[in-house]
């Protein structure tokens, strides 16, 4: 068996929410974390013939599967070990909201909404000052690290190094992760473990899609690129709080691009732009659509340049909605050809950056 050890250290606060909605250090969103980066590199490795059937059994070999009818129940061929489990020491959000920014849907609070509170709807609650919800306890801080161990047979090595650079540059964990929350890096804590943080040895442009081909398919399984990378950064800041106030900025803009006129009342017969970006949305449903969600493509990240400074991360990662959306493709493709314009109109001060 090999192991690899890593520093797992949170560049955002975190919602890693138990059973009793305080946030923990667990491995089970860490192992959820795997094997969604895993399929990608699984993805990449079959190139545009990836049959999904046997995706899904490999996966279960290695990850592990309950009894499902045919093959019967597998152990995971993979040991993920944490070296704490104690709760998050962030109790409270006090001095942690920044400045407020303008939403020009939001009447009702005079056209400003607190950032943090805006990309951590759920966990955080907006009213009267940011604070954590009714029901969240604690959160994991930024700052706050943990050992993060995994052992697993040789033949798993490369696809697994794979995932583990994917999730050093892309991936977040926990509630709201989608816009940043949770943002973790992973560093070495031996010899034996390789370096994250450089370009992938080989590899690597597997892992880009042409963004319209990949809307063949109705699950995330590469980055998205049109003549470069589907990829933007902010600048760096003094900190990851006023990071957040500037993707907070970045998805408002992209968002509300995409306006609701006035004699557009819901129920709406038929998806409108904004609807392909993501459903729900508040006092907008669509007819027949019900309580189905749709998750935003686009991914939030907050890393650490090379002098430590953190800066905002945005990436595409095509995907069709699912069968039941009745997806419009050409719709689709217009609404996120706009987006793509927008994050890279010099007003908005984002760089696109290799993968």
């Amino acid at each position: 068996m090999i192991q690899y050890d890593y520093r797992i250290s949170f560049n955002t606060p975190a919602f890693l929410g138990n059973s009793e909605q305080t946030g923990q250090w667990r491995t089970p969103p860490l192992k959820a974390l795997l094997r969604q980066w895993w399929r990608v590199a699984f993805a990449a490795g079959q190139h545009a013939s990836v049959d999904v059937e046997t995706m899904r059994r490999e996966e279960g070999l290695l990850f592990g599967v309950a009894a499902d009818g045919r093959e019967g129940s597998r152990k995971s061929r993979i040991r993920i070990r944490l070296d704490r489990w104690d709760t998050g020491k962030l109790k409270t959000w006090d001095r942690l909201e920044q400045a407020v920014v303008h939403h020009p849907e939001v009447e009702k609070t005079r056209y400003k909404v607190g950032p943090h509170a805006y990309l951590g709807f759920g966990p955080l609650d907006g009213r009267h000052n940011t604070r954590f919800s009714e029901k969240v306890n604690a959160a994991i801080q930024a700052g706050e690290t943990a050992t993060l161990s995994l052992a697993f047979e040789e033949t798993h090595r490369k696809i697994l190094e794979q995932t583990l650079w994917l999730i050093s540059h892309y991936g977040t964990l926990g509630g709201r992760s989608r816009n940043g929350w949770g943002s973790l890096s992973l560093t070495p804590s031996n010899n034996e473990s390789p370096a994250l943080d450089g370009p992938l040895e080989s590899g690597k442009s597997d892992f880009l899609l042409d963004w319209r081909r990949a809307l063949k398919r109705d699950w995330p399984h590469g980055i998205g690129r049109d003549e470069r990378p589907l990829i933007w950064r902010t600048s760096a800041c003094d900190d990851w709080k006023f990071v957040m106030r500037q993707l907070a900025e970045i998805k408002i803009g992209l968002r509300t691009q995409f306006k609701f006129l006035n004699n557009m009342r819901p129920p709406h017969q038929k998806p409108l732009d904004r609807h392909w970006l993501s459903y729900p949305i508040t006092r907008h449903s669509v007819r027949g659509w019900g309580h189905a969600r749709l998750p935003n493509s686009l991914r939030f990240k907050v890393r650490h340049d090379g002098k430590g400074k953190p800066y905002g991360v945005v990436v595409h990662v095509p995907c069709a909605p699912p069968a039941a959306f009745s997806p419009d493709l050409a719709a689709i493709e217009q609404v996120w050809s706009r987006v793509h314009r927008f994050l890279d109109d010099p007003a908005h001060m984002l760089t696109r950056i290799p993968a």
